[in-house]
């Protein structure tokens, strides 16, 4: 994840490129799905949220076809429990969306290769899928995805996946043939 200082002066340098970089830059870099974090070097204050905010802003200043004055006058009319809100019912979309196409592609990969019957394991499927995550904090959020991005699975995807294999293993144990009992012989 690149890090940016922000300087007294405004000036941004990128630490990982050592070089100075501007808000259009951080905005291209975003696009490519890089996951900046931004930090004041006088406090070490993580910045990141209004140095995204100023990106915003500074793109629909450039755009012709801005947001309506009205939908800005809404979002600055809110109070931050809206805001709050918006985030943890946006934000999260993105990771669960991630995820549940990773547990479908491996269902579909146990399936292809005759581990699963493809009714019983379209069945777990969507028990898997209809579960929805907690809402999370924006850290989280953006701690999750500095994770993801290094391949390296949250606390709570790691505890998720183990619920999900528990849950598998009993659905497993319910198909299992039972062994007969042993008859004793009477005497």
């Amino acid at each position: 994840m690149p890090i940016i200082k922000r300087y007294n002066n405004r000036k941004l340098y990128d630490t990982h490129a050592k070089r100075y970089v501007t808000l259009f830059d951080l905005a291209e870099m975003i696009r490519q799905g890089d996951d900046i974090m931004v930090l004041d070097h006088g406090t070490g204050e993580d910045i990141t949220a209004q140095i995204q905010a100023q990106i915003i802003f500074e793109q629909e200043r450039q755009a012709s076809s801005g947001l309506p004055n009205t939908v800005l006058t809404n979002i600055i009319q809110a109070s931050n429990q809206t805001l709050k809100q918006i985030r943890n019912t946006v934000l999260p979309l993105d990771a669960a969306a991630r995820i549940d196409s990773e547990i479908e592609q491996r269902m579909m990969k146990l399936i292809q290769n005759g581990a699963l019957s493809k009714k019983l394991g379209t069945q777990l499927l969507e028990k898997l899928l209809s579960v929805h995550p907690e809402p999370r904090s924006p850290d989280e959020v953006k701690l999750e995805r500095a994770l993801a991005k290094r391949g390296t699975p949250t606390r709570n995807q790691v505890q998720e996946l183990a619920h999900q294999v528990a849950d598998l293993k009993r659905e497993l144990e319910t198909l299992k043939p039972k062994p007969a009992k042993k008859k004793r012989a009477r005497n």
